[in-house]
C-alpha cells in the first residue's frame, strides 16, 4: 500500500508560480468534486483501511471499567 505521504518521483523544475497556482487550484477543484460525489465512501474506505474488520470485543454492562 503507498504512503499518503509520498512524494512524487519527478515533477517539473521549471514551472512558474502561476502554473504551480493553476495546478493547485485544478487538484482541489477535483476534490471538492470527488468529496460530493464519493465523501462517505472515501470516509468509510479510509475506515476500512486504518482498522480492519476485526471482531468487536465483547461488552459485559455488569463489569466495571
Amino acid at each position: 500500500m503507498s504512503s499518503h505521504h509520498a512524494q512524487p518521483s519527478s515533477l517539473p523544475t521549471h514551472w512558474t508560480p502561476e502554473q504551480v497556482l493553476a495546478v493547485f487550484e485544478c487538484l482541489h477543484a477535483l476534490r471538492q468534486q470527488l468529496w460530493s460525489m464519493y465523501g462517505s465512501a472515501a470516509q468509510q474506505a479510509w475506515r476500512d483501511q486504518l482498522a480492519p474488520h476485526l471482531p468487536l470485543p465483547e461488552f459485559d454492562p455488569d463489569h466495571p471499567f
